[in-house]
């Protein structure tokens, strides 16, 4: 194994080599994201709104560089996954939350984040947080957005910028499981009303719905993550009891048969919509494997030599070190996996947050996000079909 110093100056050379590149791989960057999901790529909409799911309070955003440390509403210790794979891909700076009161103007030709903690496909997920965005009104909002990029580039400059200049995540499903059809006692109803199979059948013809609508409005290049291993999240191995190194069987047993129809939805969609380009996501595989072998992964092992420089003295340290564990969060209270609390100003927090797959009960750490982004924007077929992203910004 190469000593720390030797690695330091490799990741050096390397960044050296993509800085003199930088301008001649110009064409191949993105001008814009415009990200659509729920609190795992949420940046702040539910700040602007009442509702039982905030990240708005510290420790929150503690890791993240450009807020100084303070909260943003992010469900991370810093980046969420959505803002490492734009910086990866050479977006200038953070797409801003759509409700954000300076998200106007030139402003959302960086792209706009309409994600929203608690949202889900189906209009009634979240509803046990009050008030949440679902992926409905989020294309609502995303409308407006294209109206005024007409009205700033004019209808013709406007298209193009959406099909070729433009990317789009949907990172969304979760909640529709863990809310509607997992929650004790209150998922009861609905779980007498449809069997799983019809449940995922209603998702399914939803999200199809859905991403067409997103296709209408000129989107093109297009990831949807599917769902991931929810059975292993903290907060699910808390409410069941189960043993460290297990997960519960019936959410990932849910999330498998979805995230197989939701293969063949974007299949079709492809053979279907003339120019669109719908890429999937393999959250599910990549995610389980890291939490089936935590050490194996570091923070930093598969970067993109750490995006800038920022991150390069925590480099030696990872490649040496994977993560800790993937049974308990760093930040959360309560439970056998402190997995019942959502991270806030009194729950515990860990020492070494680049060593914690899960920053709470139910989200992942910086240190993940940046692995799993990596994996998406510049992995295989395996973690990312038909082509990864970095394919996909090149088209």
């Amino acid at each position: 194994m190469a000593t720390g110093l030797a690695w330091v100056t490799l990741l050096l050379l390397l960044l050296c080599a993509m800085a003199t590149g930088d301008e001649g791989d110009q064409e191949t960057s993105v001008s814009a994201s415009f990200v659509f999901g729920d609190s795992l790529v949420d940046a702040g909409n539910n700040n602007y709104f009442n509702t039982l799911s905030k990240a708005d309070m510290a420790p929150n955003g503690i890791d993240f560089a450009a807020s100084g440390g303070e909260p943003t509403g992010r469900y991370t210790n810093g980046r969420t996954i959505a803002d490492i794979i734009g910086e990866l891909l050479g977006q200038k700076g953070y797409s801003p939350p759509f409700l954000a009161p300076n998200t106007t103007g030139s402003v959302i030709l960086n792209g706009v984040n309409y994600a929203s903690g608690g949202g889900g496909i189906l209009n009634g997920t979240g509803r046990i947080f009050v008030n949440r965005l679902g992926l409905d009104i989020q294309l609502d909002y995303f409308n407006t957005t294209r109206q005024q990029l007409d009205e700033l580039l004019g209808k013709s400059q406007a298209k193009e910028f959406m099909m070729k200049k433009s990317i789009f995540s949907v990172t969304i499903g979760s909640n529709d499981f863990l809310n509607n059809y997992l929650l004790p006692v209150l998922s009861a109803r609905e779980r007498a009303r449809l069997n799983p199979d019809d449940f995922i059948n209603e998702l399914i013809t939803k999200f199809r719905s859905q991403l067409i609508r997103l296709y209408t409005l000129d989107a093109r290049k297009i990831v949807v993550a599917n769902v991931g291993p929810i059975g292993c999240i903290p907060y699910q191995k808390t409410l069941n009891g189960v043993k460290e190194n297990e997960c519960v069987g019936l959410p990932n047993e849910l999330a498998v048969q979805y995230n197989g129809q939701l293969r063949d939805l974007l299949a079709e969609l492809n053979d279907n919509l003339p120019g669109g380009q719908f890429v999937l996501a393999n959250v599910y595989d990549l995610v389980l494997e890291v939490l089936t072998n935590p050490g194996k992964y570091g923070k930093n092992r598969f970067a993109r030599f750490e995006i800038l420089l920022n991150l390069l003295q925590q480099t030696v340290k990872a490649i040496n070190q994977g993560f800790k564990t993937s049974s308990y969060p760093c930040c959360g209270d309560g439970g056998q996996y402190q997995g019942y609390i959502p991270c806030g100003p009194t729950s515990s927090m860990c020492d070494d947050r680049s060593a914690y797959v899960f920053w709470d009960p139910y989200h992942p750490s910086e240190a993940a996000n940046l692995l799993f982004a990596k994996y998406i924007v510049d992995g295989g077929t395996k973690y990312v079909s038909p082509m990864n992203l970095r394919q996909l910004v090149q088209l």
